[in-house]
């Protein structure tokens, strides 16, 4: 009973819009005071300075700070020129582009938000110049934004490894197939809605202009080499990863295409540091809600009361994706993984769900809740960019968000897809 109060209160204090790392904190000391009287109140600080000095998750802010560099130092906007030129050329051509980018985008940064927001202040304006409502050009741009954590590497899954304990190396992998399958979705459902409504091409395609293009573009077509090279080739950890990233944005934006200066260093340096200090808080405070939940035993009772209704593997995975769908559309992508993945993962373990394989389910609900209102981080963003209402904008983006919902079906049903390549390199 007093597990259920505290987590009722700890919902509560969200939804009355108190910060969601200090709700977390609060209702998390106030069990463990419960439990173990003041003195609870030393293991929950050692658990705060374990919990936001964990090693894999040094990434998080290093790729932050990689996605800003690459909005100030010129690369996005060659990579959208290059995209351009490949594939601009078909019907719908700017909402191709659109999710082109964002997969090159993806293989960079990890973050939506830095997706959509690099990606949307070129390409929304863009398309609404060639006739593309704006509701659509917020829609495609969004949804295509929410690859950037599917295809590695990916924020919410080096997040989900920490607390889960499970091979960051792997969870990009398998993170691999999902993302394409999504991609070329989206891609699929941008050229009938170009069809459809007649949308116009880009510039007729030219092996002058493609040529052009990659070659201002060729530092920036590097970069995921350089990163997803080292990772995946075992030269690096995924942290090491993402201090390459840094270095190489940095040297690639302010040395070879001089676009970076003290100024925009200095903002890109701030804004990673706000968005690292939101995330690395809700970290801190998540730790101390899992020594509660550890102390109680409440996840492992929660398994134990889910495996006397059904064992079969796929209808407790049906439960937990609805669990997910509905937690990813009222919580930001960092909260609901520290929120779900302590109570979840004896029960992944318990029915045997692959750790790796859950983690690229979860991700995908996170996309889901990015696209999903109220919270709806980054459509919020994109419906900023396009000046469109997000409700209006959500009707349209229904199709995107059915694309998100296959691959999700996909991976927890087709359990290969995700883990067949994972099997091939590591298994």
């Amino acid at each position: 009973m007093t597990e259920a109060l505290i987590l009722l209160s700890l919902f509560v204090m969200i939804a009355i819009g108190l910060p969601i790392a200090v709700a977390i904190l609060a209702s998390a000391l106030v069990g463990v005071y419960i439990l173990n009287g003041h003195l609870g109140f030393l293991n929950a600080a050692l658990s705060v300075f374990d919990g936001a000095t964990s090693f894999p998750l040094i990434a998080i802010p290093l790729f932050i700070l990689a996605g800003a560099l690459m909005n100030t130092g010129g690369i996005s906007r060659r990579l959208i020129n290059f995209v351009s030129a490949l594939i601009g050329f078909m019907r719908g051509g700017l909402a191709m582009v659109n999710v082109g980018v964002s997969l090159f985008f993806a293989e960079i940064s990890g973050s939506a938000v830095a997706d959509v927001a690099a990606i949307g202040s070129v390409l929304i304006p863009a398309m609404k110049k060639k006739g593309y409502s704006p509701r659509m050009a917020a829609a495609i741009t969004s949804s295509s934004a929410s690859l950037a954590i599917i295809i590695p590497p990916s924020i919410p899954m080096i997040l989900y490894g920490a607390l889960s304990d499970t091979s960051i190396v792997q969870l990009f992998v398998a993170g691999i197939v999902p993302g394409l399958l999504g991609g070329f979705g989206m891609m699929a459902l941008c050229y009938y809605f170009a069809v459809r409504y007649d949308l116009p091409r880009e510039e007729a395609f030219s092996l002058t202009r493609l040529w052009t293009a990659a070659k201002d573009a060729g530092w920036a077509l590097i970069l995921p080499v350089i990163i997803l090279g080292g990772i995946f080739g075992g030269f690096v950890t995924a942290t090491e990863g993402a201090g390459l990233a840094v270095i190489a944005a940095l040297l690639i934006g302010g040395f070879v295409y001089r676009e970076i200066d003290i100024r925009l260093f200095y903002h890109a340096l701030t804004d990673g540091v706000i968005q690292t200090a939101v995330v690395m808080l809700l970290v801190a405070s998540s730790a101390v809600l899992g020594l509660y939940l550890t102390e109680t035993e409440m996840p492992q009772r929660l398994a134990a009361s889910i495996t006397t209704l059904t064992t079969d593997k796929f209808l407790v995975l049906m439960i937990i994706n609805v669990f997910l769908l509905f937690v990813g559309m009222v919580l930001h992508g960092a909260a609901a993984i520290i929120l779900t993945v302590p109570i979840f993962m004896p029960l992944v373990h318990q029915i045997g769900i692959d750790p790796v394989q859950f983690g690229i389910l979860l991700t995908l609900n996170i996309a889901l809740g990015q696209q999903t209102p109220p919270v709806a981080s980054v459509l919020v963003t994109a419906c900023s960019i396009a000046r469109t209402d997000i409700w209006r904008t959500t009707r349209t983006n229904l199709p995107f968000i059915g694309v998100l919902l296959v691959v999700l079906l996909l991976v927890t049903y087709v359990p290969a897809v995700s883990l067949s390549l994972v099997d091939f390199f590591y298994k």
